[in-house]
């Protein structure tokens, strides 16, 4: 039974990988000061680096887009896997044994074992159909690539690879590599027959088909010799990890990039998706020998982070009858989306490769750009079942043709095509409104539904990314993102109807200036205090509502901390969902020290003079106290509060090293 992840064993998932190690596998870093690194942002364009890591806390945070989070959050955001399949992913490659609440179980042993071995089978004939592209036999190969323009920078770049013509090569290859017949027949890479085992792949020009983590799950190979009477595409067959429905082909190159851009660009074809990808167009993928359905779907959202906010999908097709069939088809899954739909169709009915071919990079990007909304396209295809010239003709398009309007959720869209139909039909405009108001009314018109699963998954913190983190303009605010999680295995929290807003520390004030870099040293470097300084620090008084939330956090942090690498998360878990990015900024903004022995003295002076901000506050208690003293009044109390006032004076000149 599967159960959820013990927070110790999430914790020590945090503790034991490295988040610099993780991060550089997706990001080149430089030093950025004492124990911190500093790289461009993998989560939006920038020319000058604002993402930095702090290992020693494992924290990083964007000072452009204002992401953040901790090592599980990072690999969640670069990969767009859940929450307990990171964790897992994780736990394996620091060699940690997960446990699980309530007596549940984990993935099983076995079946984990037999997956990794059918993904190092593909990986293995992965590379070695790469290396038969560069075979004489596969020359037919190479020359049918470079007929659709691409080279063989191209064919490396999508792995690309050719199966030779036999019955048993790759066969062999996998058996003297130690793989059973039993293993080799789960793989999905074999046929078998009277005799036995054969190759699946025979003659053809192959392409890797990898998931969201580029594992390699199945190959879609093409048919290049004219006495291969077999399809002219054949695919792997589903095997427990290739699942059609759940796989886009070109994922691996265009996550990223979907993610950054919120554009997804669906295709028909493997060449389609290389075309596009050299020719500039990098969110495009394809699906695997199926129709768009639920399951990718659900692979989009995720990407798109589809909660309204914007974002596009968009459809190529041919223009032939297959197409348009393609395309109504996926305007039925239309309502499952929050982003805009659109399709694109070339000229002539070219799919993006020919276009390519034909007329360039340039003309590939121009398509993208003529495209159209999927539900125009919806009601011009379904009118032409009618004819317009009759009565009867137009009031029966009208009637397919009324949901369709009904269900744009544009509010300046919908009065807009409900004149465009009138025109359209050549009716009046007041019939065509009551229809379309008729078919809202019915519910005809499919109605999208906000995922809260998906809600929660979005992130709204920070400043501007042209802005200065330190301007006080800026509101902060937060809406839970995917570092966000509400329970022992990190399932999503729910977001909230009505988040909070704090307003952004004003550093321009050198009171909340020294605030904040206290902050920074606490949080940074929370063995470097004292036994007396954390109780001077608990009994600070802090101005800023911000600085004062976070300043709470670490109190109630403190008291059951005990390893410095979950320091920032213990903290970040008792402060404001809305004020944890703030609490990842301050966790790795950069310190003026460039050598351990100035970083302590650093933070000792930090330390110092907050403590000395919190003596000035006392004293000007007790000023107030005596000014509203008369001088013949309590002259025993008088004489106290003056003895208080020089301690003080003392303590503060202490500080600053005047004695």
């Amino acid at each position: 039974m599967a159960g959820l992840i013990k927070r110790e064993d999430i914790d020590a998932v945090r503790e034991r990988v490295d988040l610099r190690e993780v991060v550089e596998e997706y990001v080149t870093l430089k030093s950025a000061g004492i124990g911190s690194w500093k790289g461009l942002c993998p989560f939006h364009d920038e020319r000058t680096p604002s993402f930095h890591i702090r290992p020693q806390v494992g924290t990083y945070h964007c000072f452009g887009c204002g992401e953040s989070g901790d090592v599980i959050a990072f690999v969640m955001n670069m990969d767009h896997t859940s929450f307990q399949e990171t964790v897992e992913r994780l736990a394996a490659k620091a060699g940690i044994e997960l446990r699980y609440e309530d007596g549940g179980t984990g993935p099983d042993k076995e079946e984990v074992g037999r997956r990794r071995r059918l993904l190092d089978a593909h990986k293995i004939a992965d590379e070695y159909f790469r290396e038969q592209l560069h075979s004489p036999e596969a020359q037919i190969a190479r020359e049918f690539l470079a007929g659709r323009g691409f080279t063989r920078e191209h064919a490396e770049q999508f792995g690309v690879g050719y199966a030779p013509q036999g019955w048993d090569h790759l066969l062999k290859h996998l058996r003297s590599r130690g793989f059973t017949d039993e293993e080799l027949s789960a793989s999905g890479l074999f046929s078998e027959g009277s005799r036995g085992l054969y190759d699946r792949f025979r003659g053809r020009l192959i392409w890797p088909i990898r998931d969201m983590t580029s594992n390699t799950v199945g190959f879609g190979g093409r048919r290049l010799h004219e006495d291969d009477k077999g399809p002219k595409y054949l695919n792997s067959p589903e095997t427990t990890i290739y699942k059609k429905s759940q796989v886009l082909y070109g994922i691996e190159h265009a996550k990223r990039n979907i993610a950054k851009k919120r554009e997804l660009i669906v295709v028909e074809g493997y060449t389609d998706v290389m075309a596009c990808h050299v020719a500039g167009v990098d969110t495009a993928v394809a699906t695997c020998g199926t129709a768009f359905g639920e399951g990718h779907i659900k692979i989009a959202r995720r990407l798109l982070s589809d909660d309204g906010g914007g974002g596009e999908v968009i459809f190529t097709f041919d223009g032939d009858e297959a197409g348009q069939t393609a395309a109504l088809k996926a305007f039925k899954e239309d309502h499952q989306f929050l982003a805009k739909t659109f399709i694109a169709v070339g000229p002539e009915g070219m799919d993006p490769c020919d276009v390519r071919q034909h007329r360039g990079d340039e003309a590939v990007s121009e398509l993208i750009r003529a495209r159209r909304p999927l539900f125009e396209f919806a009601i011009r295809a379904g009118m032409k079942d009618y004819d317009l010239s009759t009565v009867e003709g137009r009031v029966g398009a009208l009637r397919y043709a009324a949901p369709v309007v009904a269900g744009i959720k544009d509010p300046a869209l919908k009065p807009a095509y409900t004149r465009e139909l009138a025109g359209w039909l050549g009716m009046d405009m007041d019939d065509v409104n009551r229809a379309v108001q008729a078919a809202a009314r019915r519910g005809v018109a499919p109605q999208r539904q906000v995922d809260p699963a998906v809600q929660a998954h979005r992130r709204g913190f920070g400043p501007a990314p042209d802005a200065d983190p330190a301007d006080g303009a800026e509101p902060v605010q937060h809406q839970p993102g995917p570092h966000d999680h509400g329970g022992p295995a990190g399932e999503p929290a729910a977001s909230s109807a009505a988040p909070t807003h704090y307003p952004r520390p004003d550093t321009r004030d050198p009171a909340v200036m020294m605030e904040r870099q206290a902050l920074e040293v606490i949080l940074q470097h929370p063995t470097r205090l004292t036994a007396d300084q954390w109780e001077e620090i608990f009994t600070v008084r802090f101005t800023a509502p911000a600085h004062a939330a976070v300043h709470a956090g670490l109190r109630s942090a403190a008291a059951s901390a005990t390893d410095p690498r979950n320091w920032v998360r213990a903290v970040s878990d008792e402060v404001p969902e809305p004020l944890r990015p703030l609490v990842a900024e301050l966790a790795v903004a950069q310190l003026p020290a460039r050598t351990e022995e100035e970083v302590e003295t650093y933070c000792q002076s930090i330390l110092n003079r907050l403590v000395e901000l919190k003596i000035t506050h006392q004293k000007a208690d007790l000023l107030g106290r005596l000014q509203r003293m008369g001088p013949d009044e309590s002259p025993e109390e008088h004489q106290r509060l003056n003895r208080e006032l020089m301690d003080l004076e003392h303590r503060r000149r202490a500080l600053r090293g005047d004695q």
